[in-house]
């Protein structure tokens, strides 16, 4: 199954009438899906979600736990706010996004009139599911050719593995893509991603030592001479505090330009879901320097904060594109914030 991504289409051309038409002739059906169009097969969605759900529900255990405990008791009072405000903050979710989220659910109990803590704990997935929803947003490949993705985070977010992963939904989708290994100065990376290139039998861009600027100005010239629909780039990890560091990444940016003046179309920040506040903090960082237009949330599972994602929607609305909660393909996927609440706090 492949739902990674919406892919843009041209509208299907009006065919021109012919000179005598049969009377009793059907109209030809449109070649192409209209715009907007998911690639997945419909039927194949709600089996693949259900799966989903359930590894992300199982992933974001450590978290709903502490907030489902909340919810135990039988009364609704300001006991139970105290409780609730104290596992949000313990979840990463902030003082803002926590803040915001008790006094929507105040609003929302006093609205519904009501009085039983199940009843209490569902107004707060509505409350955190509309929190969320900013977030929100499918990645759109085909509205340029190639699209030009640079991936950029620290060192152990899993950049160069969520990579691979998207790669492979591509590639299965039948979209021709092309890798550039600009993390140029670590062997392991470039064989990394050079494993992945393999195993999605996808060309590859890669240089020994060579500057990463280079790199991805050759793969992205590349991509438009060889038809390409996707050209990733993979560059070394950055803490946003390593200032050197990160004019590297801006300049690469730059360079990205000027083999394609309307490059780079994505800019994507892989974060490490285990890092709760931090999290917000590389985000904040890696958006003044590159612009991000994205974020892929990984290493959910096994996190008691999973609330970070609160945070970032209260303070740096950044659309999430992907999260992940395992090693498998299947277990990165794209972002939805209902199924994200109800995950957390069913």
């Amino acid at each position: 199954m492949f739902s990674f991504f919406r892919k843009k289409t041209p509208p299907p051309q009006t065919p021109s009438a012919a000179p005598a038409p049969a009377p009793a002739a059907e109209p030809a059906a449109p070649i192409a899906p209209p715009p907007e169009a998911p690639v997945a097969a419909a039927s194949a969605e709600p089996v693949a979600r259900r799966s989903w759900m359930e590894r992300l529900r199982s992933g974001l255990r450590k978290t709903g736990s502490s907030l489902s405990q909340v919810f135990t008791g039988t009364r609704i009072d300001e006991a139970l706010y105290e409780e609730l405000e104290a596992a949000l903050l313990m979840a990463d979710a902030g003082v803002k996004a926590t803040e915001f989220l008790l006094n929507d659910l105040r609003r929302r109990v006093k609205e519904h009139k009501a009085t039983d803590p199940a009843a209490v704990k569902a107004l707060l997935v509505d409350a955190l599911a509309e929190l969320l929803a900013p977030l929100e947003k499918p990645l759109t490949v085909g509205e340029h050719q190639p699209t030009v993705i640079m991936v950029v985070g620290v060192n152990g977010a899993g950049k160069t593995t969520s990579i691979g992963k998207l790669t492979r939904h591509l590639a299965d989708a039948g979209q021709k893509v092309l890798l550039a290994a600009a993390d140029t100065f670590r062997a392991a990376a470039r064989e990394q991603l050079s494993v992945w290139a393999d195993r999605n039998r996808v060309e590859i861009v890669s240089q020994e030592g060579g500057d990463p600027a280079a790199v991805t100005f050759d793969a992205v010239t590349a991509g438009r001479s060889r038809g390409c629909d996707v050209v990733i780039a993979d560059t070394a990890g950055r803490l946003p505090t390593q200032l050197h560091l990160m004019e590297e990444l801006k300049k690469i940016r730059r360079v990205i330009a000027k083999a394609d003046p309307t490059a780079p179309h994505e800019v994507l920040l892989v974060v490490d879901g285990n890092t709760g506040q931090n999290a917000l903090a590389q985000v904040k960082a890696f958006d003044e320097a590159l612009q991000l237009t994205g974020l892929v949330v990984t290493k959910l599972d096994g996190t008691a904060k999973g609330g970070a994602l609160a945070a970032l929607a209260r303070e740096r609305p950044i659309p999430v594109y992907f999260i992940g909660v395992g090693e498998k393909l299947e277990d990165l996927q794209t972002f939805q914030a209902r199924e994200f609440a109800q995950a957390l706090l069913t």
